[in-house]
């Protein structure tokens, strides 16, 4: 039998090419970002982009689309799951 928790979900994609250009698909939110890190929600749970000079080029939310550009240090992922059902904001989820 087919899981209907899994009908709506997207493929979650990483392209990353020569460490200074990342293609990522399956992006659900993307909650902060400035020339250091870059913070995704992904169907895959929270993935932290950290480098310099970061930019997010592309944002394609309807698609789930996101390209970042710079120089990419580390691609980090964290669990999500269990916070946004409980309400909690995105603070008291990082301070967690």
């Amino acid at each position: 039998m087919e899981d209907l928790n899994n009908v709506n979900k997207r493929v979650h994609k990483i392209m990353l090419t020569n460490r200074r250009t990342c293609t990522i698909n399956g992006v659900n939110d993307v909650l902060s970002f400035d020339i250091h890190e870059v913070l995704l929600e992904t169907e895959q749970g929270m993935l932290m982009i950290k480098g310099d000079e970061l930019h997010v080029n592309r944002l394609s939310l309807d698609k789930g689309e996101v390209d970042v550009d710079g120089k990419i240090d580390s691609l980090t992922y964290s669990e999500n799951t269990g916070y946004s059902k409980k309400g909690e904001s995105f603070l008291s989820r990082l301070l967690k």
